[in-house]
């Protein structure tokens, strides 16, 4: 079981190989939060690159560093390459995460491609307490993109989501991680509430964490 004291230290590290190494993130994601998640990433030390054309898919997941798919704002072009994408993902040991905006039965379409995709086996999936409890399995009362439950109600749900995924990243006012490389729950506090009231910041995480999923383990990114 790792230690706070050496979470730390890890943490520490992996911001320092960020900046050392400055990974391509490949990101298919959504119009909404496209050019703060590229922000976002520059930011942090890596280079962004929205490369979501199903013709140019497969050649740039091979020479990504991660890649990132958020399920925002889904067209039938970005489905295609999400499948390509996460494929070639697999085949070439490019870690990746998975944000499945909106899972549900009410999107039925953006979901159906999002349990596709889960076959690919992405290194982290990362989203609300809804998102996150409803593809586990449970039915949740969603309130569009939004979560209507907790973290603290949907960690103990999303379980059975690591036989798909080495990580499970549930994002609220307390994060919690559920990893296969360690034999604890990681929980993270001080979220705002005042964190709703702007957009993208969970799309943008998603991506962040793709980008330290370059340089360090699923748990630690």
């Amino acid at each position: 079981m790792n230690s706070t004291s050496n979470l730390i230290e890890q943490v520490i590290e992996a911001w320092q190989n960020m900046q050392a190494k400055t990974p391509l993130v490949q990101c298919i994601t959504n119009s909404v939060a496209a050019n703060y998640t590229a922000n976002v990433l520059l930011a942090s030390g890596a280079s962004p690159a929205m490369i979501d054309n199903p013709y140019e898919a497969e050649s740039f997941t091979k020479i990504s560093s991660a890649l990132s798919i958020n399920l925002g704002t889904p067209t039938s072009e970005q489905m295609q390459a999400m499948q390509i994408s996460a494929k070639t993902a697999q085949l070439n040991n490019v870690p990746w995460v998975l944000d499945p905006v909106g899972y549900g039965p009410i999107l039925a379409w953006r979901s159906q491609m999002t349990d596709e995709l889960l076959q690919f086996k992405p290194s982290v999936i990362r989203g609300n307490a809804s998102e996150i409890s409803t593809l586990a399995g449970n039915q949740v009362q969603s309130k569009g993109v939004d979560s209507t439950l907790s973290s603290d109600q949907a960690y103990q749900q999303a379980f059975s989501l690591l036989t798909h995924a080495s990580c499970i990243a549930i994002s609220g006012e307390s994060d919690y991680i559920l990893s296969n490389e360690v034999d604890a729950v990681i929980q993270v506090n001080g979220g705002s509430p005042l964190q709703p009231k702007i957009t993208a910041t969970g799309c943008a995480l998603g991506a962040l964490i793709a980008a330290y999923s370059a340089v360090t383990t699923p748990t630690i990114a």
